[in-house]
C-alpha cells in the first residue's frame, strides 16, 4: 500500500488507525484510547512495517502517549515524551519537542518524524501548532507551504478536540519566540481560589467542591471539603493562608465530592505558567476551564478567579472575600478518595536524547535560553 501526502484512514481488526501525512515529513499516527491492546499491538506492528518499507531508518518517531516498550521496540528510532491525556505538557517539553523534531529534520532530506499518539489528538494538536510556531522564523517558500498543511491540520482536526489549556501552552510558546511575552521573574503567592458560579453537581442543586493544586504534576496542596448551598450565582472562595508559593508549570484541579457517595467528580481544570502571569488577579472564564467548558453543569456566566501576591503574608482589605454561613468546611483531608492523586502512575522521565538532539539554529538557543532562563529564576 503507497503512502501519500494527504489523509490515510487505515481499517485494521475492526477499529479505525488514523494515519495522517500532515506535510511530506511530518506524519501523525493515532490510535483511538479504548483500543482493545491485541488488535493496537497487531496494528502497531503493521504500521511499523509500513513505515520501514517506505522510509527505512530515516523516520524519528516521538512518542506523546505512556511510554511503551512494545513502540520502543518496534521502530528505530523512539523519543519519549509523552504526558496525560488531554492536559497540555510543560512549556519546556514544547520547547524540546520542537528541539528534536527540527535537529531530524536537518539531518537529511530524507528524514521524516512520526507523531505517535493513542489517546485524544489535542496532544498532537499541542507538537503540530507549536512547531508551527516554530517554523516562522523560515521564510522559505517550501516551509511557508508546510505551515498551511500543519495549520490545516490543526484547525481540522485537532482544535475541535482540545483542552483550553492546550491553546493556551501553545501561546505561550509562541510568546516566547516571537518575544511577545515578557518573562515573570517575581515569585507569585496565591491566596484565594473564587468561583464565580456554583455549578449543579447535587440533585437538589450545589456542590462540595475541594482544590487540588500540582506543580510540575507533583500535589503540593490539597483544600477541606466545602459544603455550598444556594443558587447558581452564589460565589465560593478557597483561602490560602499563608500564601501558597508556586513556580512553574501550575495545574489546579477542582473536585465535587459526592454526597453519601464514595466518588468525585471534576467540577474544573486549568493550567498556567508562572512565567506568563503579570497581573495579581487572573480570570478564568467558563471557555478557558478545560473540560468545564462543555459541561451543562457550570453556569455559561462562570469563571474562576485567582488571587496572588508576591509575598505569603495575608493580603489586607479582601475581608468581603469571607464565605457566608451557607458554606461549611469539612477539614477531614485524610480521606482516600480527597487524598488520590490522578497523576501518580504516569511516567513522566522521558528519554530526550538531548546528547544526540542539540539545537542548531540561533533562534531556537534564544527559545532554551528564555526557558532556562525563567527556570532558573523562579
Amino acid at each position: 500500500m503507497s503512502l501519500s501526502r494527504g489523509s490515510l484512514h487505515l481499517i485494521m481488526n475492526s477499529y479505525e488507525v488514523d494515519l495522517v501525512y500532515i506535510t511530506e515529513r511530518i506524519i501523525s499516527l493515532s490510535f483511538p484510547a479504548n483500543a482493545e491492546e491485541r488488535s493496537y499491538t497487531s496494528n502497531l506492528k503493521e504500521v511499523a512495517s509500513m513505515l520501514r518499507s517506505k522510509h527505512g531508518e530515516h523516520y524519528l518517531m516521538l512518542n506523546l502517549s505512556e511510554r511503551r516498550n512494545d513502540v520502543i521496540k518496534l521502530n528505530p528510532k523512539v523519543l519519549d515524551f509523552g504526558w496525560s491525556d488531554h492536559h497540555a505538557p510543560p512549556l519546556d517539553k514544547i520547547c524540546s519537542m520542537c528541539k528534536a523534531m527540527d535537529t531530524w529534520l536537518n539531518g537529511d532530506p530524507r528524514n521524516v518524524v512520526v507523531l505517535h499518539n493513542k489517546g485524544n489528538q489535542g496532544r498532537t494538536g499541542v507538537v503540530v501548532a507549536a512547531y508551527m510556531h516554530y517554523s516562522n522564523i523560515s521564510a522559505s517558500a517550501d516551509q511557508a507551504l508546510d505551515r498551511f498543511a500543519m495549520r490545516r491540520f490543526y484547525e481540522d482536526k485537532a482544535l475541535p478536540v482540545g483542552q483550553p489549556s492546550q491553546r493556551r501552552y501553545v501561546r505561550y510558546f509562541n510568546g516566547l519566540l516571537s518575544g511577545h511575552i515578557k518573562i515573570n521573574n517575581k515569585p507569585l503567592f496565591l491566596h484565594h481560589v473564587i468561583m464565580h458560579g456554583i455549578p449543579n453537581f447535587e440533585s437538589k442543586g450545589g456542590c462540595r467542591p475541594f482544590l487540588k493544586i500540582y506543580q510540575a504534576m507533583q500535589p503540593v496542596y490539597t483544600s477541606g471539603i466545602y459544603n455550598v448551598q444556594g443558587d447558581s450565582h452564589t460565589s465560593i472562595c478557597i483561602t490560602i493562608e499563608p500564601g501558597l508559593l508556586l513556580k512553574g508549570d501550575i495545574l489546579l484541579k477542582c473536585y465535587h465530592k459526592r454526597y453519601r457517595n464514595p466518588s468525585r467528580d471534576v467540577v474544573f481544570r486549568v493550567q498556567f505558567h508562572t512565567c506568563a502571569i503579570h497581573d495579581l488577579g487572573v480570570v478564568f472564564g467558563k471557555n478557558e476551564l478545560d473540560e468545564t467548558f462543555k459541561d451543562e453543569r457550570f453556569p455559561e456566566y462562570g469563571k474562576v478567579e485567582f488571587v496572588f501576591s508576591f509575598g505569603p503574608e495575608k493580603i489586607k482589605g479582601l475581608s468581603h472575600l469571607e464565605n457566608g454561613p451557607s458554606v461549611s468546611v469539612d477539614y477531614n483531608t485524610q480521606d482516600p478518595l480527597i487524598r488520590w492523586d490522578s497523576y501518580e502512575n504516569f511516567n513522566q522521565q522521558a528519554e530526550l536524547m538531548q546528547e544526540k538532539y542539540t539545537p542548531d539554529t540561533v533562534h531556537l538557543k534564544l527559545c532554551l535560553c528564555i526557558l532556562n532562563c525563567f527556570t532558573c529564576s523562579v
